[in-house]
């Protein structure tokens, strides 16, 4: 997700420019020498983010995904020598997935020739997914609706092209089970039904790397296109509705506290805080009047829907 300088995140979002924790490539008040030095120091950051959620996904995959801190569990390199490859599949798709979704950012935003980062990486070491998904940095003041649009949208598609024929290659090479702690989302259900017809009646899938690697793409997906602040959903309701997007992005906020209120999901509860803190209507952008060609609003529209397909409200089923 771009994190624009206004901010972004596994959830995947955008801050203002003066605000940003790193200077990016434009930033007028930095000197040739001083943006060379804290380029390298940028680059190397971004490459030990890397290699550590390359260690923290390959641990989640080995250990099969429990609910484990890295270093703390005694079993982890028993495993590691037991279930090494199963680390390795997993880690190597779930890492394609999340490259491919802040590749879609950063090539929208060179096209348009919106100064940005290359991808933060985010490692977790709580081995139940590995990660947080990634973030770029990205002068996000700078983009009209259009190119706001674009690069918003171009993150969770690309995602979305290479998470569901992992999904689904995982769920044809996966052994049923009767109960899976990870819950599947409306798209994945559906694949499940088309692809292995030969289930019985209330049985889904073992959770294996390429299923659980999936699962990873559509909860990122899922998060970053709900339409609030400066989430990706939040960047495309911005770029379809301009300065009245906040009527939605509030009415959603809202919609979502009674939801937790009322069906008890308390997990989303640290999530609504940090979208509050940081602020749930879109900061403004330049040219706000310059509508969407009818494309690009059509596009837009049925973007509303990728949430309601890959997102899930009780992702996790634990006893």
């Amino acid at each position: 997700m771009p994190i624009p300088t206004e901010y972004a995140g596994m959830p995947d979002a955008s801050v203002a420019t003066e605000n940003c924790p790193w200077p990016l490539p434009s930033d007028p008040a930095v000197s040739n020498r001083d943006r060379r030095r804290r380029a390298a120091g940028r680059l190397r950051l971004q490459a030990y983010l890397y290699l550590g959620t390359c260690l923290t996904t390959f641990a989640a995959g080995t250990i099969g995904w429990q609910p484990a801190i890295l270093g703390l569990d005694d079993t982890f390199w028993a495993d590691v020598g037991t279930h090494w490859s199963r680390g390795l599949t997993y880690m190597l798709a779930v890492m394609a997935i999340l490259t491919a979704h802040e590749a879609g950012h950063f090539v929208a935003a060179w096209k348009h020739r919106i100064p940005a980062t290359l991808p933060y990486f985010l490692p977790v070491p709580v081995m139940l997914t590995g990660t947080f998904g990634a973030v770029i940095g990205m002068e996000g003041s700078r983009a009209d609706r259009r190119q706001l649009f674009d690069i918003a949208l171009a993150g969770p598609v690309a995602g979305l092209l290479v998470a569901v024929p992992v999904l689904a290659a995982g769920m044809l090479t996966g052994e049923p089970v009767a109960t899976s702690p990870f819950a599947l989302p409306l798209l994945g259900t559906w694949l499940l039904d088309v692809l292995r017809p030969d289930l019985g009646s209330g049985l889904t899938i073992a959770p294996n790397p390429l299923v659980m690697a999936g699962w990873v793409g559509m909860l990122v997906t899922g998060l970053n296109m709900l339409p609030l602040s400066q989430l990706d959903g939040g960047h495309v309701c911005h770029a379809l509705f301009g300065s009245r997007s906040y009527l939605v992005t509030r009415g959603v906020l809202l919609s979502a506290i009674a939801a937790i209120v009322i069906a008890g999901g308390y997990q989303w509860v640290a999530m609504v805080v940090i979208i509050t803190f940081m602020g749930v209507d879109h900061p403004p952008i330049r040219a706000e009047q310059r509508p969407l060609d009818p494309v690009r609003r059509l596009l837009g529209l049925l973007s509303l829907a990728i949430p309601v397909l890959t997102f899930m409200p009780e992702p996790l089923r634990l006893p």
